[in-house]
């Protein structure tokens, strides 16, 4: 709403905008929505000043009041926004400061810098006690003094019916290294298992259900030669070439895990990325002293790595027997394999399933040879990959995408429109996909980890990646700082549960009826709409079908 010139200006949008310090907002106004009644619903209020304003409080008025959370969308910087061939599907190349990390409010208060448009993030947490029906909320700008600045308006409609469970395995590479350095904290000291709780519980409530779990330091983005600091869950003793293993750090990391809501634990990978050749940096105690036993320097399918994985991995399935565990494990062999990879990743995974028979074993890989010569039964192809997989009826069908897929395809880099992160619900559920993976949860370090960032200055991985894919959280103070790009993937998480709602009511056929309504094609990871205006229409679509049929299941 216009006010004078010493006030503010407002405009609700919606959680698919992106609000520009430096350019007039694009988005229409959005000042109504509805969700169901455990869903969490996000939309923003951009404020503008024509002066320089400080110490600008924010006041709710609402029913809704309780289960209100506001936040600022910071500005983050980006020297490398988007690659040179990429699409244009994009909202901008130049590099810049982006909004994205959502920042708790203080008691200094929000600011407003003259003629720049800036942003609040509204999360309305609904936990199924709020009465069903159309709630106001009225978001208020005031000074430190209580004199109104300017205010918005906005509606959500609260329908009741429930979210059901999530179905899908989602893991987000949760990079333990990362949280114990960019912290200064001892690996598994009491001070990081504390961080790694904060940053666990965070993952958890955003639909992240799998956990990369560092029997031996991760061998990943490491360089040849190279390593990562040590974060290895497993105590090994060797003596005269026999070993005895520890299962303490890793029965705590499972429990801690558990309590938190984690379901499934995905064991780090047994062999080197881009290859499967050696073996991870493995540390044991010989003749009382700590050292790296196994790393670069060992052939992945030598005999001393091999006798050492004949001992481990009997001794890690009887301890995922005596814990329960064998319906929540699952293994990988080694990351993203190419053609030219075919016989290591063969001698490679002979090692492992001999002993793992009857245990899920996932990779990224996007060649279809592996899984066509049975190297792999788990395929976890890139979303730009993924047609072969899904003409061949792979199943279970799970999908993953990084710094390759940037072309016409979803993804998050902060130069893309929320939309372009938000449409893979549609996308996952359409297909049938069981498991959808990201390497980049928190992953603060430069490309193949060769030095530590402050992620706060350098959002690229030191110019090697877009802005946006090495990760999604920010390291607070007091904990994980959010980012725009996590809500909206949970956003999208969320669309996936209320079409396999509706689809337990009106049948599948329908739900794709209704999801693809009005397009001159059917719905695939290349072809969707770009606009944002009709993703959300979409979703309100399908939750009027969702109200509509409240009383209906998909036999009946």
């Amino acid at each position: 709403m216009p006010t004078n010139e010493a006030k503010l200006e407002t405009r609700c949008l919606s959680s698919l905008a992106k609000v520009f310090a430096d350019e007039e907002l694009k988005d229409e106004l959005y000042e109504r929505g509805s969700a169901l009644a455990n869903e969490t619903y996000s939309f923003q209020v951009a404020y503008r000043s024509r002066e320089l304003r400080k110490s600008i409080r924010i006041r709710i008025e609402s029913g809704l009041k309780n289960v209100i959370l506001v936040r600022s969308v910071g500005l983050a910087p980006s020297e490398y926004p988007y690659p040179s061939n990429g699409d244009g599907h994009i909202l901008r190349t130049t590099p810049g400061l982006y909004p994205d990390p959502l920042y708790p409010l203080d008691a200094s208060g929000l600011s407003a810098p003259p003629n720049q448009w800036r942003s609040v993030w509204i999360t309305v947490e609904l936990d199924g006690s709020v009465q069903e029906g159309l709630h106001p909320v009225r978001i208020i700008f005031e000074t430190e003094t209580g004199e109104m600045l300017g205010e918005a308006l906005f509606e959500l409609e609260v329908i009741p019916a429930f979210l059901p469970e999530q179905k899908l395995i989602h893991t987000e590479w949760f990079h333990t290294d990362c949280l114990a350095v960019y912290y200064g904290v001892d690996v598994f000291s009491e001070a990081h298992w504390q961080r790694i709780d904060q940053f666990l519980q965070t993952a958890v409530k955003h639909g992240m259900n799998m956990i990369l779990t560092p029997l031996f330091t991760p061998p990943l983005d490491t360089a040849v030669g190279g390593e990562r600091p040590t974060v290895q869950l497993v105590d090994v003793e060797r003596t005269d070439g026999t070993y005895r293993f520890g299962f303490d750090k890793l029965q705590r990391w499972v429990e801690l895990c558990s309590r938190r809501g984690m379901r499934y634990f995905e064991f780090s990978h047994f062999f080197t990325q881009w290859g499967a050749k050696h073996a991870p940096k493995i540390v044991a105690r010989e003749n009382g002293e700590i050292r790296k036993i196994f790393g670069w320097e060992t052939e992945a399918a030598g005999e001393d790595y091999t006798r050492f994985l004949d001992q481990f991995l009997p001794a890690l399935v009887g301890f995922i027997r005596e814990h329960g565990l064998e319906e929540r494990c699952y293994f990988h062999i080694s990351d993203e394999p190419h053609t030219e990879h075919l016989e290591s990743y063969r001698l490679a995974s002979a090692i492992v399933r001999k002993h793992l028979s009857g245990y899920p074993i996932i990779d990224a890989l996007s060649d279809y040879a592996f899984y066509e010569k049975g190297l792999v039964q788990r395929p976890i192809p890139a979303s730009n990959h993924i047609e072969p997989f899904i003409e061949n009826r792979v199943e279970p069908l799970w999908t993953y995408y990084c710094v390759s897929q940037y072309k016409d395809v979803s993804n998050r880099f902060f130069a893309m429109p929320s939309a372009r992160n938000r449409v893979i619900g549609l996308q996952l559920y359409k297909f049938g996909v069981t498991g959808f993976l990201h390497w980049g949860y928190n992953f603060w370090f430069t490309q193949y980890s060769r030095r530590a960032i402050d992620p706060f200055r350098v959002t690229d991985a030191g110019c090697a990646f877009p802005s946006g894919d090495p990760f999604v959280v920010y390291p607070g103070e007091d904990g994980p700082i959010e980012s725009l790009r996590l809500e909206v993937f949970y956003e999208a998480l969320q669309d996936l549960r209320a079409l396999q709602l509706l689809e337990s009511r009106i049948g599948r056929e329908a739900v794709i009826r209704v999801l693809e309504e009005g397009l001159n094609e059917p719905l695939t990871f290349r072809n969707y709409p770009r606009d944002a205006g009709w993703l959300l229409s979409v979703r309100e679509r399908v939750n009027r079908f969702i109200r509509k049929h409240g009383g209906e299941t998909a036999e009946s």
